[in-house]
């Protein structure tokens, strides 16, 4: 024998209707509280996947390592010497070279649906966006500690001490907060995670290249000379050295802020109507 439901009467219904509206609703998350639930989900990422921290830890080692025992002892006369020269450099190098990866990482989420996802949360817009950056940042911070710290452990040894050591990784952080938002508008407009690392690295190789980091602008033609010396990379590298020296670039300190506060009023706004439009 078979029974047929009945639907429930108007009593069970007014009674699971006080029982819900009875619950207090949950606030709504703030900009803030937003944007940093996401900076732990990247940070969340990484602890699922450790290799991720490769590029930030492995790499910037091998920069430092290759360039200073291949080419010490031919650009500087000493391998030492090089690596006072160098090192600042090799951490603006290594940090920036880590932006690329912003753009590859918010393509990815692009290109898996992941993004269809957080546009149904109640939440703000961007939150998604700059919180995905402030997770990076800390990728930024892991890089540059590594750098300084093999450094320090092959004899380098900053005038200023600790706090040019500091306020130099500060300076790259910030700055490369700015960049990582170019490399996000790539993360947009391409397709494939893999084309926007192709065509990240072919803009930021260049610039690194052909900037101080490695070289003297002095020992350079002309030409060449007048373009690594308004280089913003070759800039950024100049305030890390005199920081670390102990001796602060006020202009190069200056101009770095500006180039990154500019990168990030450009492309920010740019980014945030990109997301909303994929």
């Amino acid at each position: 024998m078979t029974t047929t439901p009945t639907a429930p009467d108007a009593a069970d219904t007014a009674a699971v209707r006080r029982a819900i509206s009875s619950t207090p609703r949950p606030p709504r998350p703030g900009p803030l509280s937003a944007a940093l639930t996401f900076g732990w989900r990247g940070m969340l990422k990484v602890k699922h996947v450790p290799e991720q921290l490769l590029d930030v830890t492995v790499t910037p080692v091998m920069f430092l390592l290759m360039f200073t025992y291949l080419f010490g002892g031919a650009i500087a006369g000493s391998t030492s010497a090089y690596l006072d020269y160098t090192l600042p450099g090799l951490l603006v190098m290594s940090v920036l070279f880590t932006t690329v990866y912003s753009g590859v990482s918010l393509n990815t989420d692009l290109t898996k649906g992941v993004v269809d996802r957080f546009r149904s949360l109640p939440i703000w817009r961007p939150a998604p966006l700059l919180g995905s950056l402030l997770g990076d940042s800390v990728r930024y911070v892991i890089a540059g500690t590594v750098i300084i710290v093999v450094g320090v452990a092959l004899g380098y040894r900053p005038d200023a001490g600790v706090a040019g050591a500091l306020a130099s990784l500060a300076l790259v952080v910030v700055f490369s907060f700015g960049l990582s938002w170019v490399f996000c508008v790539l993360g947009l407009l391409l397709r494939t995670p893999n084309a926007v690392m192709n065509a990240g690295f072919m803009g930021i190789f260049p610039l690194t290249f052909l900037s101080n980091v490695f070289v003297d602008p002095a020992t350079l033609p002309g030409p060449l000379q007048a373009f690594v010396e308004v280089n913003p990379i070759s800039v950024l590298a100049t305030a890390c050295r005199s920081l670390m020296a102990g001796e602060p670039d006020g202009t190069a300190i200056v101009v770095s802020l500006v180039v990154a506060a500019a990168l990030a009023l450009v492309f920010l706004p740019l980014t945030t109507r990109l997301y909303r439009g994929r």
